[in-house]
């Protein structure tokens, strides 16, 4: 008795054909269950995303939570979900998610399960709001479209870290026999336990963020318009929702991009981080309706690109650091001219992530209030925040340059919903000062110092060759040395989390926590250029992040620009040498 045909047909024929190589892909090895859950494929096998590898990870997971949570069955886990489907194999987001939700029912456990698809953000929003134990979006975000993923959050709201991976792990492992009516995801339909968050979450959610609404009367009289797509996605009804919540008038729906399609026609790639490819649709309907910002958020909403318009007629697509340094500076503008009697100055916190910008860091120490970095991912910053919050202080924003902002403390997680309506605000307060963006992020850099940056990657799918030229970096010059120089460039620090390693510390160990299973050095030059090399966890990927800063009032900023190319271009050339290691560079 087969419980999904499709995939059974699948492996069925595989059998007939005698293909052992393909079944070996298949089952060769289960998917791993990291710090960001799962991220597959769909399809058959012990190594895709199916309901059986759903049903077994949901039954390790619930385990796990009733081994950690006396009162699991009073309080419950959300599940949510994104509008991925997969004809062939006749996976879905939805139904995954409704294959965990009958896996928690089955076991007394309350489940809260939208009853419709939702942006990422609005599952750690429930954990919080609700006080759940956990809570599972199944989403692959801006994947391919053959992918999903199932991304698992603590009860603290925010993604969990280790060794709540590992715990999980385990306990999936141990718990691969489907329980009795595992399958029958009719059942949780008549459970008095399933309960549907979708109407209360919409309401208070959107309450929520209008406590950074801070110009209301600004937003009701603007004159500047918006075009906005989801790419796809879910995000289109969520955001037109911020936008009224804002009072401010809905924003231009690119009609081709707007209603979800699980296979993303219009685009390449469903990322926006990849820039004007992905948002050609975004310019023409910007073009005809005379709008001058297109705001652009992944398939899962919960993360934004922005685009403006420039005087000359060009667009011009901000980096994620860019508008990181946008938004830094209207949060703490924001709070400064208004809330500030609740928190003292000393109390205040901004976070990002070690690869992005360092221009928090910058606007930090001249207003006085605390920078903070911590490792890649918001995960980390998201239990950062809890923690600093749970001691009193106030978190205003964390950003990460892979277009990932959290705006508002409700949300420990990167968060494409609010970040959208909170530029639009920004955008609509300058238009006000007739001030561009463009306008003000150069303002901000003349005050706090400019701080240019720039990010690319190189390909390999030799595990070995990855290894080889890290090695190669901490062995430099003899055995243990690093560079001293890279090219023109001398190397005045050397931070190396994969090992530990911080030449800047008195006692040389890092601050930031350290894992051998991923590699990353961070080099730091006399110039005041920092640039880090390190592995991508989800891609074949040697990504490499460079910044260089300059103390405000140096204002040549081509100078700086041709300066950073060039180091670019001897790290290139020195530290990667794409060449010998036969690597693919990132194709624009």
């Amino acid at each position: 008795y087969q419980q999904n045909p499709k995939t059974y047909a699948i492996v069925k024929q595989l059998l007939e054909e005698g293909n052992a190589g393909e079944l070996q892909k298949y089952f060769g090895s289960r998917m791993e269950f990291g710090t960001a859950g799962l991220r597959a494929a769909m399809g058959a096998g012990i190594s895709h995303m199916n309901d059986l590898t759903i049903i077994q990870t949901t039954q390790g997971f619930c385990r796990y939570l009733e081994k950690n949570f006396s009162d699991l069955k009073k309080r419950g886990v959300v599940i949510g979900f994104d509008a991925r489907a997969h004809l062939s194999s006749g996976g879905s987001s939805k139904r995954f998610a409704r294959l965990a939700a009958n896996t928690f029912i089955s076991q007394g456990v309350p489940v809260y399960l939208f009853s419709d698809i939702i942006p990422t953000p609005f599952v750690p929003y429930t954990v919080t709001h609700l006080k759940l134990c956990a809570g599972i979006m199944v989403t692959a975000s801006h994947n391919p479209k053959q992918d999903n993923g199932y991304k698992v959050y603590w009860e603290n709201g925010a993604q969990i870290i280790s060794p709540h991976d590992k715990g999980i792990s385990q306990a999936i492992e141990e718990n691969q026999e489907p329980w009795p009516q595992a399958w029958d995801d009719k059942l949780i339909d008549s459970s008095p336990l399933l309960h549907d968050p979708y109407a209360m979450v919409n309401k208070e959610y959107f309450k929520d963020i209008q406590k950074q609404c801070f110009y209301r009367n600004i937003n009701k009289e603007t004159n500047l318009k918006f075009v906005h797509t989801s790419v796809h996605g879910v995000g289109h009804k969520f955001v037109q929702l911020a936008f009224k919540a804002f009072d401010l008038s809905p924003p231009f729906a690119v009609p081709e991009q707007k209603d979800p399609d699980p296979d993303f026609p219009t685009v390449k790639y469903p990322n926006p981080e990849e820039g004007k490819g992905v948002l050609t649709l975004s310019f023409a309907l910007a073009e005809k309706d005379g709008a001058r910002i297109i705001l652009a958020n992944d398939p899962d909403a919960d993360r934004l690109a922005v685009a403006e318009k420039q005087e000359s007629g060009e667009w011009k697509v901000f980096s994620g650091n860019e508008l990181g340094a946008l938004l830094g500076w209207w949060i703490f503008t924001c709070w400064k001219n208004n809330s500030r009697d609740t928190f003292a100055i000393k109390d205040v916190y901004m976070l990002s992530s070690t690869v992005s910008s360092k221009i928090l860091r910058a606007i930090a120490l001249k207003e006085g209030f605390h920078f903070e970095e911590t490792l890649t991912g918001f995960k980390w910053m998201g239990n950062r925040a809890k923690q600093l919050m749970d001691q009193g202080k106030a978190v205003l924003f964390a950003f990460e340059e892979a277009i990932g902002y959290m705006c508002c403390p409700a949300v420990l997680d990167k968060d494409g919903v609010s970040a959208a309506v909170i530029t639009a605000e920004m955008a609509s307060f300058l238009a006000t000062r007739n001030l561009s963006l463009s306008q003000q992020l150069k303002a901000v850099y003349d005050e706090y110092g400019f701080h240019i940056t720039k990010a690319s990657y190189f390909i390999c799918h030799d595990p070995k060759v990855i290894k080889q030229l890290f090695d190669n970096l901490r062995n430099f010059d003899g055995k243990n040395t690093y560079p001293k120089s890279c090219g023109r460039f001398k190397v005045s620090g050397i931070r190396d989390l994969t090992t530990g390693y911080d030449s800047s510390q008195p006692d040389q160990k890092a601050i930031l926590p350290t894992s051998k299973s991923s590699q990353m050095i961070t080099f730091t030059f006399a110039n005041g250029g920092v640039a880090t090399m390190r592995t991508s966890g989800t891609e074949p990927k040697i990504k490499y992040y460079s910044e260089l800063c300059a103390p405000p009032g140096n204002s040549d900023v081509e100078q700086l620009k041709k300066e950073l190319d060039e180091l670019v271009n001897a790290l290139e050339k020195h530290f990667f040498q794409p060449e010998k290691n036969k690597l693919q560079r990132k194709t624009e």
